[in-house]
């Protein structure tokens, strides 16, 4: 069995038993850590605390390289996603910052750590300490966030040159935002 294969039998029996004892909002497979590359590991010690599946875009504009006068490339301008937990019911948003916010108020900004590479045409693994948390609420706590299996997100295909720079493109992406604290 795969490894796909098994986180996927992983969720199913997850979402089963969750469904059987009434839970309103099934929980998400505990994250192997082992399984996934050393640069987006959380740190011994952590526990996951929720995981939520981000689903929006995110926009990149055509600019003049900032090494290379006269080249130009699209550039990362920021995200915005929607979050949803297990039972795909909205827990919050995403966006640039980068900003995790649930819809109890609470926020969580953070750093970029690390990155890990996909396969082409999806945005890279990531690990971010959190910094503090603003307001009350689920991201109280939160120490680190992992971006999980990713779809699509990187930058446009289409040509970027001093004919269209300043134009902005939206890319729909998706990945899982696994929350972790102490």
């Amino acid at each position: 069995m795969n490894r796909a294969t098994s986180r996927l039998a992983i969720a199913a029996g997850t979402l089963l038993l969750g469904a059987c004892a009434g839970m309103s909002a099934p929980m998400m497979a505990p994250v192997d850590n082992a399984a996934l590359p050393d640069a987006v590991r959380v740190p011994a010690g952590e526990t996951q605390k929720m995981w939520t599946v981000g689903a929006g875009e995110i926009t990149y504009e055509c600019r003049e390289k900032k090494d290379a006068a006269g080249q130009y490339e699209w550039a990362f301008v920021g995200p915005v996603a929607s979050l949803k937990d297990g039972s795909g019911k909205v827990v919050g948003k995403y966006y640039a910052g980068p900003t995790w916010e649930s819809m109890d108020g609470s926020k969580v900004t953070a750093k970029q750590v690390a990155v890990a590479p996909q396969p082409a045409g999806n945005i890279p693994l990531q690990l971010v300490k959190a910094e503090p948390a603003m307001g009350m609420g689920s991201m109280q706590g939160v120490t680190y966030i992992q971006r999980l299996n990713t779809k699509g997100g990187v930058a446009p295909a289409a040509a970027c040159a001093a004919g269209n720079a300043g134009a902005k493109q939206q890319v729909a992406y998706q990945a899982d935002y696994v929350f972790y604290g102490r």
